[in-house]
């Protein structure tokens, strides 16, 4: 069974929303596109280097498809080879055709078509962008790992990572960094569910307290 690897830059509240420029995604009438930019650095570079040069399939939602397929066919930028090369799967219930290369639609039943491609043989799967698709991900606990970019930037509102979708879930932090311009760069595995508990006093016991009060009197004076 192979990994499904949510890669996401996203900020202090949880917001995935157009990190690369306003012409992204400016739904909602969402006004803060492109809240990345600033922060890059070689430092990311590397990273992102490092997490996309291995073989990899790609699943993208429709919005983020396009996107990409708009971009890097005629793209010579670092990564642009990895990105036309990898054989992509689009989960969409309206694009009816795909020119990117190697890319495949799939059918109305994007969950049972998503684990089908998990059991099979093959590179880890990842997701870039995709917000809506993640939610569908999240829900049907589909996620195996995130690495995340988490930026010092707070937006109050857009699309978040952890929106609807969202269900209670533990993740073990594997691998951390800071960048210099302040981005901790993270990645999280699934690990079961959440572990709870409590820090509240507990209440002793009619033994316990028997036994407390029994050592005060005996303690000398």
């Amino acid at each position: 069974m192979r990994k499904l690897v949510v890669l996401t830059f996203v900020t202090l509240d949880g917001v995935m929303q157009a990190p690369g420029g306003p012409e992204e995604d400016s739904t909602g009438v969402f006004k803060w596109g492109g809240w990345s930019v600033g922060y890059w650095d070689d430092t990311l570079g590397k990273v992102m280097g490092d997490q996309m040069g291995h073989p990899y399939d790609l699943l993208l939602g429709r919005k983020t498809y396009e996107i990409f397929a708009a971009h890097w066919p005629r793209s010579t930028d670092p990564g642009a080879e990895g990105l036309n090369n990898a054989r992509k799967y689009v989960a969409s219930k309206t694009l009816k055709k795909l020119d990117w290369k190697n890319s495949t639609l799939l059918g109305p039943d994007i969950v049972t078509e998503i684990k089908k491609l998990k059991q099979q043989n093959g590179p880890e799967i990842q997701v870039h962008g995709s917000s809506n698709l993640i939610q569908t991900l999240l829900k049907h606990d589909l996620v195996d790992e995130f690495k995340l970019k988490i930026y010092p930037v707070t937006l109050g509102k857009g699309k978040r990572l952890f929106g609807e979708g969202a269900i209670p879930a533990g993740y073990k932090l594997v691998q951390s960094q800071t960048t210099p311009t302040g981005v901790i760069v993270a990645t999280y595995t699934r690990s079961g569910e959440p572990k709870t508990g409590s820090f509240a006093l507990e209440t002793p016991t009619k033994e316990e307290q028997a036994r407390r009060s029994k050592l005060s009197t005996e303690r000398p004076k």
